[in-house]
């Protein structure tokens, strides 16, 4: 048997894809009203006044964590070459209950709990926590990263840098709709904020605090290893005063 010629597909103009296409309306509403639905915020404020009494309160933490990790670090550099610290983030334990950061603890939990009630969430019946902070720092060397994540069973997250200058990494956000994302169309101009864009950066520096949703996806760029970057982290959970066997007062 012969096989079937395939039919030429007809090529057509842009003039006729017009005639066709929803760019071919000619009348249309002169003024149509917009409202802003399903809004993700990011909070961000300058506080100094932490940054020098929390870098020297961090750096045991952080040797500590460098200390966990020599091993592994001087086993890849033995068998693969020399890169020294390169690749790895070291994190601290918790720093809960530590009475060095009880004023950064107490500022954490009232502003997110201040910040869910901006939202529109009712607490009455819920007790905000801070559930976890720990304090980071990218490697010496460069190449320290986090991969893209949200924070589970959380409501309000942030950092609190200690060391960052605009040569070191920095926070990038992204839209935490997957239906928009699934579905995007190319972006007129990527250095403006507009209701295409899907990824947002923040300039930081020692002082800086961000606040956001624990659901906003996140990470951080690759640092080159040019100056330090150390930042603290936390999330902060609502939970219900049901399970807490708290008493309603009537």
């Amino acid at each position: 048997m012969k096989k079937k010629q395939k039919k030429a597909r007809k090529v057509k103009t842009q003039k006729e894809l017009d005639k066709i296409s929803c760019g071919s309306a000619k009348s249309f509403p002169q003024q149509l009203t917009r409202e802003e639905l399903f809004k993700c915020p990011i909070w961000f404020a300058d506080e100094p006044r932490f940054v020098d009494s929390l870098n020297k309160l961090s750096d045991p933490y952080i040797e500590i964590a460098k200390k966990n990790l020599k091993k592994g670090i001087d086993k890849r550099n033995k068998e693969f070459g020399d890169k020294g610290d390169m690749g790895n983030v070291f994190h601290s334990t918790s720093l809960i209950g530590d009475p060095g950061f009880e004023e950064l603890t107490n500022y954490v939990g009232a502003t997110a709990h201040n910040l869910l009630l901006e939202m529109g969430f009712d607490l009455t019946n819920y007790q905000l926590f801070t559930t976890e902070m720990w304090v980071q720092e990218f490697a010496k060397k460069g190449g320290g990263h986090h991969t893209l994540h949200t924070h589970w069973n959380g409501h309000i997250s942030g950092f609190y840098f200690l060391k960052a200058s605009e040569k070191t990494s920095r926070p990038l956000f992204e839209d935490p709709r997957p239906g928009n994302i699934m579905n995007l169309l190319p972006e007129k101009d990527k250095s403006q904020v507009t209701y295409a864009s899907s990824q947002i950066n923040y300039p930081i520096k020692p002082g800086r605090m961000i606040f956001f949703p624990s659901y906003m996806p996140h990470q951080y760029v690759v640092d080159m290893g040019y100056e330090p970057f150390r930042f603290i982290h936390w999330n902060c959970q609502a939970i219900p005063k049901g399970v807490l066997n708290v008493v309603q007062k009537k």
